[in-house]
């Protein structure tokens, strides 16, 4: 069973919304509700990335404090650095010959800093640093007990009173991991051995199963409410005085049974460091996780300390992570995704998309660049355009819109044919594009052929336009159409004026009409079907090796045919629309749409189906037809249980007028990260889920539906769950937050500013 770990756990009953009734959707769309979403300030987290050097040593970060000053200290393998408040540059503490392995870095109530080096122990206070004699080196933990400190490593433990170090008679295991005051003058120690409670001269050993998970003890802290938590190898035990209260393992959300660190922040959530990220548990017993480069410079978390502002600083096995927050709202967050969006991820002539990365993962080397669905995805940012215009009436949302839309009617007009349009256009002087025209020789083709029948071998892909300006990219795909007719739709609905709705008919129309001409397959200028635009009834009824296509696809052309004969008022698309249910057996080929065999079944198909719901139910007049719709609407949506395609919740709602999935909705659009870095995610790292086939049969994912900010950055036709994720080499446009904060805000979902 799918869980979802986080819903409903940040929301109050007055953000929770029931769903409507069956609501008549005519004209306009009536979405009765109870309540809207307040827009009030929440947390928003983001990370920046520290490294030392380029010294492997100097970036193996074994424990770090920041001082009442917010300086940051780390002991790293290679020597003590301090990095001052406003500086992101790492000084070293300790110089010349004694520079060397440190272990333990402190701050102290008076402000002074104590370090545990390879060679004993240092204190920096007043802007002095001394070196103190009477513990013997290496020192591996040092801890404060409210009266002084103790200093911890293989050959003993010391106490410190008024600087002075004085051995301590404790009997221990020498594999010294961590330390705490127990706060009542006695000292918990973590070591290899198990966890020891020292105190008047006398050491108490907990290492069984019964005491401990396992006596590996690398980390101890205590609890808001006063129990110990004692990270070893296995997870976390609980304890209250003699007493095991319970244990934290995978099952419970710990991501690796490798604990390195335990420490509790300024509101009072435990932080858990492991060997894949660092996970947070709340004193409501809600959890969340931290890993990937999109929130650490590395997974394994060795230790965490906190600034006055509520910041987390974690020291990693390479860098120094800084897990900032600040008080934002939704509408602080759509201005600065918008920010982002139209500083870099729009080029000429208005096309949105992503950004290329010259270096992976430096965002400082970006460049524009093509991708094969440059069509649709800029259909999903003129359909965020005209629900930001429908909301606010803002004309620069209206111009944009308009520039948007005459981009994708651009790539027919620069075809030169008569309705088949490209997937994509560059300026003709590019030297790089994806996917670039290469040859195929004849066993390649032998090869493919054989995996696929359908195959289609495209070796002329890139094609100059007749003005030289434009290179024009073909094979255009059925997704490619999908996103055209619903940005189309919505733009026709929401922000097209008069004049603008004649070019959209015209325009749609072109399109239809070369389609009806060649038996519903969208030719390419070779003269036959590009390898996936294929919504013929011979193909779709009479070719088995299309059968996997036959439902979504026969629903693809009726949601085409009814949106143009709608908005054009001609009879023949209509007529065609019928003929094709009628005599075709479509609409029988639709019955299946959410009931396809497994093996065919993608998790692309649900995003463009949301695409072309809201055009049957809005421009379907026959009550037997627009039941039909109806019920297949609302069986789809009742499959998708955890709400987690926030396009497909809100259009629903357009088509049908009830609302659906708020929580997740809000949650989303909360959690989401600002960094659109499209980082790696590799969920098979972790041990608190497991590998499933589910709900993709093809697809390896996890049994664990991921919050916004565990995963690779959206895009509303990837998979969620999948198990692997991101692609270090590019940056996403953030559409897949503005568009559905936009529809949200449509439906008054959200309360906002007017502009």
């Amino acid at each position: 069973m799918i869980k979802i770990k986080f819903l409903l756990i940040l929301f109050a009953a007055s953000t929770l919304f029931a769903c409507t009734q069956n609501a008549k959707v005519e004209n306009e769309v009536s979405v009765e509700k109870e309540k809207s979403y307040k827009d009030a300030p929440f947390i928003q987290e983001y990370h920046e990335a520290y490294y030392v050097s380029e010294n492997n040593a100097d970036n193996e970060v074994r424990s770090i404090a920041v001082d009442i000053e917010s300086n940051v200290w780390i002991a790293t393998a290679a020597g003590v650095f301090r990095k001052n408040k406003e500086s992101r540059e790492w000084v070293p503490v300790i110089n010349g010959e004694e520079r060397g392995p440190a272990y333990s870095v402190i701050v102290n109530p008076d402000g002074s800093v104590l370090m545990g080096t390879w060679n004993g122990i240092y204190r920096f206070h007043k802007n002095q640093l001394t070196k103190e004699d009477g513990a013997k080196p290496p020192i591996s933990v040092i801890c404060n007990d409210g009266n002084g400190n103790y200093a911890l490593g293989p050959y003993g433990i010391w106490h410190s009173k008024n600087n002075k170090w004085e051995i301590q008679d404790y009997k221990i295991a020498r594999s010294v991991r961590d330390a705490i005051s127990d706060g009542e003058g006695g000292l918990l120690v973590a070591t290899d051995a198990g966890l020891y409670h020292c105190k008047n001269g006398e050491s108490t050993l907990y290492q069984n199963t019964n005491e401990l998970i396992s006596c590996y003890v690398k980390a101890i802290s205590f609890a808001p409410d006063g129990k110990i938590w004692a990270g070893v190898m296995g997870g976390v035990s609980i304890r209250e005085g003699e007493h095991l209260v319970k244990n934290l393992t995978p099952n419970e959300g710990v991501p690796s049974i490798f604990i390195n660190s335990i420490n509790q922040s300024p509101d009072s959530v435990m932080w858990v460091g492991t060997d894949v990220g660092v996970v947070r548990f709340a004193k409501d017993g809600s959890h969340s996780l931290r890993f990937s480069k999109r929130w650490l410079t590395n997974n394994k978390v060795n230790d965490i300390a906190f600034d006055n502002n509520g910041n987390a600083w974690i020291a990693t096995a390479n860098g120094v992570s800084a897990i900032k927050r600040e008080m934002m709202t939704l509408v602080d967050k759509e201005k600065n995704f918008y920010s982002q969006l139209m500083k870099k991820h729009i080029r000429e002539p208005w096309i949105c998309g992503i950004l290329r990365l010259e270096n992976p993962g430096d965002t400082a080397s970006w460049r524009n660049s093509d991708d094969d669905n440059d069509g649709e995805y800029t259909g999903g940012y003129l359909a965020m355009e005209s629900f930001r215009y429908a909301v606010t009436k803002d004309g620069d949302a209206k111009i944009k819109a308009r520039k948007a839309f005459e981009f994708l009617k651009l790539l027919q007009t620069v075809t030169g044919t008569e309705g088949f349009f490209a997937r994509t256009i560059v300026p003709a002087d590019w030297k790089e594009v994806h996917d670039a025209n290469r040859t195929y020789t004849e066993r390649q083709k032998a090869d493919e052929l054989v995996n696929d029948p359908r195959y289609k071998p495209v070796e002329e892909r890139w094609r100059k336009s007749k003005d030289g300006k434009w290179l024009w990219k073909g094979d255009t795909s059925s997704d490619e159409m999908d996103g055209h007719m619903m940005s189309y739709f919505f733009y026709y609905e929401l922000a097209a004026d008069d004049q603008e709705k004649e070019l959209v008919r015209n325009h749609v129309k072109k399109i239809m009409d070369e389609l009806i001409k060649n038996n519903y397959n969208l030719i390419d200028v070779d003269g036959t079907h590009t390898r996936w635009s294929v919504w013929s009834p011979d193909q779709l009824n009479g070719d088995p090796d299309w059968s996997s296509e036959r439902s979504l696809n026969s629903f693809e052309l009726l949601a085409y045919l009814k949106f143009v004969g709608h908005i054009t008022g001609d009879e023949k698309y209509e007529k065609e629309y019928r003929r094709l249910i009628d005599k075709e057996g479509y609409l029988e080929n639709v019955s299946h749409l959410n009931a396809k065999n497994p093996a065919w079944q993608i998790y692309f198909d649900l995003t463009m189906e949301g695409y072309l719901f809201p055009i049957l139910l809005r421009y379907e007049k026959d009550p037997e037809l627009k039941e039909f719709y109806q019920d297949l609407i609302d069986e789809w949506m009742g499959k998708q249980t955890y709400g987690e395609n926030l396009i497909n919740n809100l259009t629903y709602t357009f088509a049908t007028g009830k609302i659906v999935n708020v929580p997740q909705t809000i949650y989303f659009l909360r959690d989401t990260p600002l960094d659109l870095m499209d980082w790696p995610i590799d969920h098979t790292l972790r041990e608190d889920v497991r590998i499933v086939r589910i709900p993709i049969l093809e697809e390896v994912q996890i049994d664990e539906l991921p919050p916004a900010s565990e995963r690779a950055t959206v895009r509303w036709d990837k998979n969620p769950w999948a198990a692997t994720q991101g692609d270090l080499h590019q940056v996403r446009e953030p559409v897949f937050w503005l568009w559905p904060y936009w529809m949200a805000r449509y439906f008054k979902i959200i309360e906002g500013e007017k502009n």
